[in-house]
């Protein structure tokens, strides 16, 4: 039970005082999903880091690529590719507000990418998933800008 509600309190303090956030979650030098390879997720199953040689710009984001085929793909088609509710933590836009992620914290789902803010909080996200996608689906429209 302190877990869950440690995080409930991360979660709020996180979300206190904020306005809408960028649609993309990204970091100060406007790299999305910590620079990791969206399309790697996809094609390896696994978390690869992305190099700036292969780099897209997409929404306001920088987002980089392992390789120039992983990077083109994203360019045919980012929709496809993209993590769902710009990157931010799936299970706190399912509790209507936005964190950070651990790319290391993933799943794809329905063809969808989904991030968590860690391991701990995916498993919290995956023992509920369908009804936790239905609530973020809900609550992001009204979360970014």
């Amino acid at each position: 039970m302190r877990t869950a509600q440690a995080l409930t309190l991360f979660f709020a303090i996180t979300a206190f005082g904020r306005s809408a956030v960028d649609a993309v979650n990204k970091d100060g030098k406007g790299v999305a999903v910590k620079g990791y390879d969206v399309v790697a997720y996809f094609r390896q199953s696994a978390p690869v880091k992305g190099s700036p040689e292969f780099k897209q710009e997409w929404m306001g984001a920088t987002w980089l690529f392992s390789s120039a085929e992983n990077r083109d793909l994203f360019a045919g088609d980012p929709d496809k590719y993209a993590p769902r509710y710009g990157g931010y933590c799936a299970y706190a836009v399912s509790e209507g507000h936005t964190a950070s992620i651990d790319p290391e914290a993933w799943r794809i789902a329905d063809g969808r990418l989904y991030l968590n803010y860690s391991k701990g909080v995916q498993k919290k996200w995956e023992k509920d998933q369908a009804t936790r996608i239905d609530r973020a689906n809900q609550s992001w429209p009204g979360l970014h800008k």
